[in-house]
């Protein structure tokens, strides 16, 4: 069964909006995990417009699946990474100003930043992963890094499911973790994945590890509740 981590950013943002401490990060942290998935995700960003760096700090004395933690390598994150010293750190290339992650690692060009960060991570025993595009070209850079898996960038994969052309849109995604796969790396998935277009994902792309699904997963839980929702993405992850 492919594993389900929860991204909580969302929670953060609607906790953050009004102050206080509602919603509760921790409760709700642990009780996605009751509910049956396998981890969570937390992406911090230098402003802490959502998740917070003390958030991070806090989850890892509560979290008894994966902590998962995503984010630009900069010094800033990097601290935090190895004092919290999470299951896994993905790396994601977005710009302090993004609104959301829009692009995978260019794995060649960044070769050398990249395998020197996930040394230093792997050294503390942190599992690493990188955000890329699903490019075999890529991945092949990827696995130069030594990284431990690769998360492929799925937003093109949803525009296409979403346009009706969801054969063509899967192809890439298949040949890249074909790739991936072969040359011995794990194989995570991220970024507007839905419970329209989970399923068709998962049925696809071999040895599929891990979704780490977030925007979608809380916008559906406000009409369907959040414990059926997690219910519903696990039924569609067997």
């Amino acid at each position: 069964m492919t594993k389900l981590s929860v991204n909580i950013n969302k929670l953060a943002t609607l906790r953050n909006s009004r102050g206080g401490n509602q919603p509760n990060l921790i409760t709700a942290a642990q009780d996605i995990e009751a509910f049956g998935a396998q981890g969570i995700t937390i992406h911090p960003r230098p402003d802490e417009r959502h998740i917070r760096y003390k958030d991070a700090h806090d989850l890892k004395k509560v979290v008894t699946t994966e902590l998962n933690i995503e984010g630009n390598p900069i010094p800033k994150f990097i601290d935090l990474v190895l004092e919290v010293k999470p299951t896994q750190v993905t790396l994601v290339p977005d710009a302090e100003d993004a609104i959301t992650s829009n692009a995978g690692w260019d794995t060649h060009k960044n070769k050398d930043f990249l395998a020197d960060v996930i040394k230093t991570f792997k050294q503390h025993g942190i599992r690493t992963s990188i955000f890329v595009d699903p490019e075999v070209t890529m991945v092949k850079g990827a696995a130069d890094t030594g990284t431990d898996h690769i998360e492929l960038y799925t937003e093109s994969y949803a525009k296409m499911f979403a346009a009706g052309e969801a054969e063509k849109g899967i192809q890439p995604y298949v040949d890249a973790a074909k790739i991936a796969h072969e040359l011995g790396l794990g194989i995570n998935a991220g970024h507007d994945l839905n419970l329209e277009n989970i399923r068709f994902f998962k049925e696809r792309i071999p040895h599929l590890l891990e979704v780490s699904i977030g925007h979608a997963l809380i916008c559906e839980s406000i009409y369907l509740g959040l414990e059926n929702v997690v219910s519903m993405y696990l039924h569609r992850l067997k």
